[in-house]
């Protein structure tokens, strides 16, 4: 893992652990590594609705300009706009300014490659020897050379025109609510539907700055399944702050995580002839019920490491065309390069209406077993799974568990935190054996405030 990028980009607690000088840095070399070749640089970035997004807007463009990058800002927008802009517009590289579900006082910065893929670790390597000083100075662009910045909200209105065109067949007479989150996405998502034909429904979709992910959208699932419920809707979907990511809520209140998404776009895609290589990528957190469900049904599957630039790395190397978090982030290959949580949303839509069931039926065959995962803020991540008594409680936990379940404590790869996993047969079993892992890291000295 690297000092300042984790496996989602540059994060931390705006001028605290990300500062508007690393910013700046970060701009300072994007700008002269893609400029090395005799072409300014050609950068797009776009931002979401935290009240810190601005100030590193306007660092990251000093940095890019200072070495004589051309910029081009889409504003307020999401992560996959950015990487679809970035790909299908030629830039060098995409710039998105988010820290996802984080809370509002949180930022980041995602970097994406001419391809509106996550940035090549070497890359990163050496952006991190620039922050830290291991590198001599970069030179200053002058007179003519010196970047400028651009108005590109045109991307933006492309990106909506692109995800219109996926579907084949209208969303009239469906009644849909989506939850925005405050977000990035309260700019888009209703576009989108309304343009589909949808009696579309919205909540969390006014944003003032402090209130992104502020108890709503896809980690605050709980107000999307009540409102749908009250409001007699067929289905809704909730989006976290760059939605990049899905939690749907079928009919019935029931949430349709990112597992339960794979199972029923997986299934329709075989069915269909489309789903390449009949193979479905998930990460070792999804549940042992989406695997059993899709042994049923003939589909192949692969495993990887927590993180969607990891799914999407087997994805390319092995030509998947599906694969996904059970946390929402979906890739369509077909489609996008990233987690895109409108555009699964759409697709969902789709089977809905092909298939002409609700989401509560297509989900029908998935028994999911039951799962708990709690976060404990530490001071240093690997010494505490290095501590000899938690070790041992986790592998009492997954002894006692045996073929029945499974234990998974890992490092958070964007926050100081360790993961503490369970999947069990009841609610019951998952408890005991989180609560003792935690007592264990507890006694062991590492937790913090």
């Amino acid at each position: 893992m690297s000092k300042h990028f984790g496996t989602d980009g540059f994060r931390g607690e705006a001028n605290v652990d990300l500062t508007v000088e690393h910013a700046f840095l970060v701009g300072r070399y994007l700008g002269w590594h893609y400029g090395q070749d005799g072409h300014p640089c050609r950068v797009v970035i776009g931002k979401d609705t935290r009240r810190s997004s601005y100030m590193f807007e306007y660092s990251l463009v000093a940095g890019l300009t200072a070495s004589g990058a051309d910029v081009s800002l889409m504003h307020v927008t999401t992560t996959p706009s950015v990487s679809y802009v970035t790909r299908t517009d030629d830039f060098d590289c995409g710039i998105m300014i988010s820290a996802s579900h984080n809370p509002f006082y949180d930022n980041g910065i995602k970097v994406l490659n001419g391809n509106g893929e996550k940035l090549e670790q070497e890359v990163i390597d050496r952006i991190e020897d620039y922050l830290d000083g291991r590198m001599e100075e970069l030179p200053l662009a002058k007179k003519e050379k010196v970047g400028q910045a651009t108005d590109y909200s045109c991307g933006r209105n492309r990106y909506i025109g692109y995800l219109i065109s996926i579907p084949t067949r209208s969303f009239k007479g469906k009644k849909v609510g989506l939850d925005c989150s405050n977000g990035s996405a309260f700019a888009i998502a209703k576009s989108v539907f309304d343009a589909l034909g949808a009696d579309t429904y919205v909540i969390h979709n006014k944003p003032d700055g402090t209130n992104i992910n502020m108890d709503c959208g896809s980690t605050h699932i709980e107000h999307l399944r009540k409102f749908v419920v009250e409001n007699g809707l067929d289905v809704g979907f909730a989006y976290d702050g760059d939605a990049d990511r899905c939690i749907a809520v079928d009919e019935n209140g029931r949430i349709v995580d990112g597992d339960l998404i794979l199972y029923v776009c997986g299934l329709y895609m075989k069915e269909h002839g489309m789903l390449d290589t009949n193979t479905v990528v998930t990460t070792i957190m999804s549940n042992i019920g989406l695997y059993k469900a899709l042994d049923i049904a003939g589909i192949r599957y692969t495993k990887t490491q927590v993180g969607d630039k990891y799914v999407y790395e087997n994805m390319a190397e092995n030509g998947h065309c599906l694969g996904g978090e059970q946390s929402g982030h979906v890739i369509f290959s077909k489609y996008a390069t990233t987690g895109d949580g409108i555009l699964t949303s759409l697709k969902l839509m789709e089977v809905m209406i092909e298939k002409k069931e609700s989401l509560g039926q297509l989900i029908r065959p998935v028994e999911i077993f039951p799962q708990l995962l709690k976060n404990v803020r530490v001071g240093d991540k690997a010494g505490t799974l290095a501590d000899p008594g938690v070790k041992a409680a986790i592998e009492a936990a997954e002894e006692s568990l045996g073929t029945d379940g499974r234990i998974l404590v890992r490092e958070s790869g964007t926050e100081p935190v360790i993961r503490v996993m369970a999947e069990a047969k009841t609610d019951e079993i998952c408890r005991e054996k989180v609560d003792g892992i935690l007592a264990a890291i507890e006694a062991g000295g590492h937790t913090e405030a």
